[in-house]
This record gives structure tokens, C-alpha cells and sequence, in this order.
């Protein structure tokens, strides 16, 4: 591990926050952010820091302060605001308490900001506040939890740094471990850092980049140390091939993402999904693969800081069969079975522990370790399971490194783990949010790159789905995955996808199984249109259509079907059809029948996919032209033969297409997106019925 520190750099964040915060909260910000830039350190919103400082109250007097990095904050991308100002005298005087219950630590904490509307601060506060030093830096860095979490923990910490470090045994975080570290900092004030047993390390300096550095010099140490005494690293007796381990991947996903969906006792939503994140790599699945794979699993987190994330224990598959899907079913159901069976016996075998202000996490797993597959995050969106799968990874790189220094591995007490994860200052991290109508959800739009299809991904997003937008190749649709990506993020992907060529859906299908782990709603929407008469058509022309309104939406309602089938838990398609069917136009045959057949074809899958509970509906929407700068497709094909046949503008075909309905009202891409949702929200227990979006056209009233 090699200091990042650039003098450079640190003078940048200076220029930029200095004015406003200050030169030792800039650099604090610059320090925070070269520690949380490292994995190896800290993940996801793990570790705190601080800074004491002085602050000018209201009265206009200057007191002493300190700035401690919020709870659940993300040190890769803190700002300074993430370091919030509290009264450091104040916090100070509570280590002549003897104790101090979480709750009445959080509320002298809370009472103690200069500001009531920040953030609450880290859990260890007060470890930053009773210990000296200006600047304080702690992290869970995986060299030192390696040589922690082993039996001869204490020794390896000895043997491995070559300063003077203070060692405290394992105290659990907040009030109690805060007055141990002060006192054993006083007893031994030369020290340059403290190892936490199976926790994490701390140091300190009189500047930000003298702490950064000082937990960059001993973390390389405790890494050299295991490179010297790592000779025996697991014995593999038969190596997974990755390809091989990535298409079982691809099978198995939604019969795993099926059985994990939690059910809701609710008859039109029955089921709380989940988002997959897989982790599928040489080394984890060397680790999987090992004869002590499943003895170093089936151990305890590395530190009590990631409990709220994967739980005390992953879920372990013995022996899955990966040639036969079904029994593979019954293998993952019977130990996801038992697994939420031992996880509501751990409750209850500490329930009198149990804060009632807490509430139960349910008792499916976050990691499943598959040998000859490798491992699998669940979370209840994309980026939850982001994190477990990160965490899981660094877990099993370093007790795969315990097992190679031949040390046997040692983490916390179950005790000791329960309390955490269900201590009320843990589970505020990552507090419940109003759930998303659609949180959870997997939807795949076809034709999304035109009006219609970008209106309806961007509709599904809002309301908390992960959208996988497909089309054909091209700047379109990597335009508009683009967009949707850099406000929605890794709840987008983009698809490349060509309806009329069954390998090509099922490539697509395969491709978002793999991303998130399945599929729950389809929007059919891609289709094509031509102007033409009956008497100058060609059967090539027809044959065009056809592939695509027809053929396309076989294709994809086949695949829906297969994919339904082997997820268990019902799904949604939402086919965008057309006022055409029901009010054919001239000189739009082929739309209009090859539309009409794919509509009839949308009917008869509600009729077959109803035993699976997945509901088929339509929307027939009129004409819609745009979507902000998305034009139509279809439009761009249909509208210069319709303005030359009516002698009218672009704008003025538009206002016909207005004023011909009863409503008088302009159809709208966000329209159709509405109806979409109607049905993909489930708000009543229809299928196979028709949604008209037209304004009201009689003619095309489905009867």
C-alpha cells in the first residue's frame, strides 16, 4: 500500500473549500477521501474520521470543536458538510460517566451540534473526541482484520508492525469502547495508532496527511507481513472454468431471485423482490471450490461494521446440480428454508437483547456461496446488493488469507454479532425510506430508444425500477442508456436487442438476467410502420412488418413465458398497441394488421400465462410524436405521407391529430408511460384488457 498523498491535490481542495470551511476541514475532506478511495480500507460508508478545530457560536464566542464524519456518510465522496460540528468540551465532560446507553449517547451527541439540522454523527464520536490528537483516522483495513481475526491475533499485531501500537481487545463500538481507547491511549501516548481486535485500526497526527500516512505506513506493514507468512493458500481440487461458472450463472439466477422474494400476504403484489449482484472471479471461485471453503464461510464477519449488510452468516450450497434445473430448485429452496429457520432461532435465542425500537430484519440470506459458481449479493435494490457482493469479496479474500498463513480464524461471538446488528445506531444507517411503487422490480422495454419507449423507461424509473432499455445498435440507444445512467445510475442498463431474431431476445434476456438477476415486467413496444395502399404494396414490404409487429412480439412474449416460468413468482406484460386495431386507417394496412395480429397474440398470452400470474394488458395509444427530443420512430416514417395528403405542417398534423379526438387534449408519450404504469402498479386485478390513450375515439372504442 503506497501513500496517494499529492501536496498538489491537497492545495486544490484548500482553494476550493477553504473560503467556506476552512483550511483544516479542506484538508480533512482530502484525507477522508484517500482513505475511502481504497477498498482495502474501508468500504461503502465504513470507517470515520475527525478534525479538531475551533468554532465562533452565535454569541460570537470561539470554542473548541470537532468535526466528525456522519454516520453511514461515504468517505469516497464526503464533502465537507460531512463532517458535522459539535461542541468538543461539551462531549468531552461524558467520560466521567460511568455509563451511557446508546440512546442518551446519541442524544448529548445530537444535543451537542452547532448545527441541529446535520447529520448525526459516527458512532465513534466520542473515541475521537476523548482521544487528543487533531487529526483521527479509523478503518477496517483487511490486513489488520487478517491478522485480528485468527487465534493468535494479539501476537500476529506484535510481531507484524514494526511501531509501537496500542492493542485493545474487542469492545463493543460507542460509549464503553471510547473511555477504553482514551485510557489506554494516556497509558501509552508515544504510540502512533491503535489496533482494535477484530474491529479495525486507528491513527493520528498533527496533520491530515501525517494520520493518512501514518494508516498507510502501518497497513503496509501488516500486508508484508501476511506476504511473508502466506505460504500455504487453499488447495483447489477441482478448478471451476469462469465461462463455465458465468453460464450457470445465467441459469440459475432467476429460480435463486425467485426463491429469495420474500412473500407480502398482498393478492396483487404478492412478492418483495430482490436485486442479484453475482461474484463470479478466479479467486472466489477457487474459494468456493476449496475443501475448506465452506469451515472459513461459515464463520463470522470480518468486523461488526458489515453485519447490517450480509447478516452473521452467508448461505452455503452443498453440492448444487447444475445440470438439472430442477432438482437445483429443490436443493436452493430446502437451504434457503433451513436458513431462515436457524436465522429466527438466532432471534429468539437473544430476543431479551432486543431494543423494541428496532425492527426485525427478515430471515432470508444477503450472500449465497455456490460452489463451481461462486458467490451471489441479494439487496432490495441494485445498489444494497452492490454493497454485500463488496463486502463478500473482501471477506473471503481475507480468510482465504488466514487459511494460506495457516490460522485458524476467529471472529466475534454470537452475542456480541446480534448486538450489532440489531443495535438501534447500526440499523440507522441504513434507514427505511418510503418504499418505491416499483422498488425491487426488473422491467425490459423494447423499442426503447424512440418517444414512446424512452417516456415509459424514464416513468419506471422514477418509481424506483431497474430498466433495462433495449433496441437496435446504435447511437440512439447509447444515447439514451447515457442519460437515463447519469440521473438514475446503475438502475439502468442498455440492451442491444433485435426482435426478430430469437437469438438475439434470448441473448437480451440472458444479458439482464445477468446484470440484476431477472426479469418481472416487459414492455413490448417495439414495432414498425409504412404508408401504402393495398393495390401498391408489396409482400416484401408486408413481410418487413410482420417480422416486426408480429414476429418481434412472438419472439419476446415466448421468451417472457420461458423466463416467468423458471422465476416462480409471476410477472407483468404490458404490450403498447394502437388505436389501429380497433380503427384501421387507409394507406395503413400493414400497420394496422400486423399491429392487430400482435395485439391478438398479446390476448392469447393472458390466457396462458394467467396460471403463472402474469398479467398481459395493452395500451392503444393515437398518434404521439415525441418525447422532449425524441422523435418517434414510426412518425419520422409515417408523417411527411401524412402531412402531404392533408396539405399540413409538422405542427399543424399534430393539432389535427388534437382537435379529432372528443377530448381535445394532445397524446402524450408521458401518457401512454401513465397507462403503462396503471397496469405495471397492478392497481386492479386485470389482464388481457385494452387501455385506450387517445382522447376519445370512438371508432376505436375496443368492443
Amino acid at each position: 500500500m503506497q501513500s496517494k498523498w499529492s501536496e498538489p491535490d491537497a492545495a486544490r481542495f484548500v482553494e476550493n473549500y477553504a473560503p467556506q470551511w476552512g483550511d483544516d476541514l479542506a484538508l480533512r475532506t482530502y484525507s477522508a477521501r484517500l482513505l475511502g478511495d481504497d477498498p482495502a480500507l474501508v468500504l461503502h460508508g465504513g470507517g470515520n474520521t475527525s478534525v479538531k478545530n475551533s468554532f465562533t457560536n452565535v454569541l460570537g464566542e470561539t470554542v473548541d470543536a470537532i468535526f466528525v464524519k456522519a454516520s453511514g456518510f461515504d468517505m469516497a465522496t464526503i464533502e465537507p458538510v460531512g463532517h458535522p460540528a459539535l461542541d468538543l468540551s461539551r462531549l468531552r465532560k461524558l467520560r466521567a460517566l460511568g455509563q451511557l446507553t446508546d440512546r442518551s449517547m446519541v442524544n448529548e451527541i445530537r444535543a451537542r451540534l452547532f448545527d441541529s439540522a446535520s447529520a448525526t454523527p459516527s458512532i465513534e464520536t466520542l473515541v475521537h473526541a476523548f482521544i487528543p490528537p487533531k487529526f483521527i483516522d479509523h478503518t477496517h483495513a483487511d490486513a489488520i482484520l487478517a491478522l485480528t481475526n485468527q487465534r493468535d491475533g494479539k501476537r500476529n499485531i506484535e510481531d507484524a508492525l514494526e511501531e509501537k501500537v496500542i492493542v485493545l481487545d474487542y469492545v463493543p463500538p460507542g460509549f464503553d469502547l471510547a473511555k477504553a481507547a482514551a485510557a489506554a491511549y494516556e497509558a501509552r501516548p508515544e504510540c502512533s495508532g491503535m489496533v482494535w481486535m477484530k474491529h479495525g485500526i486507528v491513527t493520528w497526527g498533527e496533520t491530515a496527511r501525517e494520520s493518512y500516512e501514518a494508516m498507510i505506513r502501518l497497513v503496509s506493514q501488516a500486508e508484508n507481513y501476511i506476504a511473508l507468512h502466506a505460504h500455504r493458500p487453499l488447495a483447489v481440487p477441482v478448478r471451476t472454468d469462469l465461462t463455465t461458472a458465468e453460464e450457470r450463472w445465467t441459469q440459475a439466477a432467476p429460480v435463486l431471485r425467485g426463491l429469495l422474494a420474500r412473500p407480502s400476504g398482498e393478492q396483487d403484489r404478492p412478492y418483495h423482490r430482490v436485486i442479484l449482484q453475482p461474484l463470479i472471479n478466479r479467486d472466489v471461485l477457487d474459494f468456493v471450490d476449496s475443501a475448506r471453503g465452506k469451515e472459513l464461510a461459515l464463520s463470522p464477519p470480518l468486523t461488526s461494521d458489515h453485519l447490517i449488510r450480509t447478516k452473521p452468516l452467508p448461505l452455503w450450497i452443498d453440492a448444487p446440480d447444475y445440470t438439472n434445473l430442477s432438482r437445483l430448485r429443490e436443493q436452493l429452496a430446502t437451504a434457503i428454508s433451513a436458513y431462515a429457520t436457524e436465522y429466527d432461532a438466532y432471534v429468539k435465542r437473544h430476543s431479551s437483547r432486543l431494543d423494541k425500537e428496532v425492527d426485525r430484519f427478515d430471515p432470508t440470506p444477503r450472500v449465497i456461496l455456490l460452489p463451481g459458481l461462486g458467490a451471489v449479493a441479494a439487496g432490495k435494490d441494485v445498489e444494497v446488493a452492490i454493497i454485500a457482493r463488496d463486502i463478500t469479496a473482501h471477506t473471503l479474500h481475507v480468510k482465504a488469507q488466514v487459511a494460506a498463513m495457516e490460522g485458524v480464524y476467529e471472529g466475534l461471538q454470537e452475542h456480541a454479532l446480534f448486538e450489532m446488528e440489531y443495535r438501534p445506531m447500526q440499523q440507522a444507517k441504513i434507514a427505511k425510506s418510503a418504499a418505491s411503487a416499483l422498488a425491487g422490480e426488473v422491467a425490459l422495454v423494447t423499442g426503447a430508444a424512440g418517444a414512446i419507449g424512452s417516456a415509459i423507461a424514464e416513468a419506471l424509473l422514477v418509481r424506483g425500477c431497474h430498466v433495462a432499455v433495449t433496441d437496435l445498435p446504435g447511437e440512439r440507444l447509447d444515447q439514451l442508456t447515457r442519460d437515463l445512467k447519469a440521473v438514475y445510475g446503475r438502475r439502468v442498463t442498455g440492451v442491444e436487442m433485435d426482435v426478430t431474431d430469437v437469438t438475439s431476445v434470448k441473448s437480451a434476456f440472458d444479458e439482464v438476467t445477468r446484470v440484476w438477476g431477472g426479469v418481472d415486467l416487459v414492455i413490448v413496444n417495439a414495432g414498425a410502420a409504412m404508408v401504402c395502399s393495398l393495390d401498391e404494396m408489396t409482400l416484401e414490404g408486408f413481410q418487413r412488418l410482420e417480422r416486426i409487429n408480429i414476429d418481434g412480439s412472438l419472439l419476446v412474449l415466448a421468451e417472457c413465458s420461458r423466463h416467468f416460468k423458471r422465476q416462480g413468482t409471476g410477472g407483468d406484460i404490458v404490450m403498447i398497441s394502437t388505436k389501429n386495431v380497433f380503427a384501421p386507417g387507409a394507406r395503413f394496412g400493414a400497420y394496422s394488421a400486423t399491429k392487430a395480429a400482435a395485439h391478438q397474440l398479446a390476448r392469447i398470452a393472458s390466457l396462458e400465462m394467467a396460471e403463472l400470474d402474469v398479467r398481459v394488458n395493452m395500451v392503444a395509444p393515437d398518434a404521439v410524436f415525441s418525447h422532449g427530443a425524441r422523435r418517434s420512430g414510426l412518425w419520422a416514417e409515417v408523417g411527411p405521407d401524412r402531412m402531404k395528403a392533408r396539405g399540413l405542417s409538422q405542427d399543424e398534423l399534430e393539432e389535427y391529430y388534437r382537435k379529432r379526438n372528443l377530448l381535445k387534449v394532445k397524446v402524450t408519450a408521458d401518457h401512454v408511460a401513465r397507462a403503462v404504469l396503471f397496469f405495471a402498479t397492478r392497481q386492479t386485478p386485470t389482464t388481457g384488457a385494452t387501455l385506450p390513450v387517445d382522447g376519445g375515439l370512438p371508432d376505436a372504442t375496443p368492443r
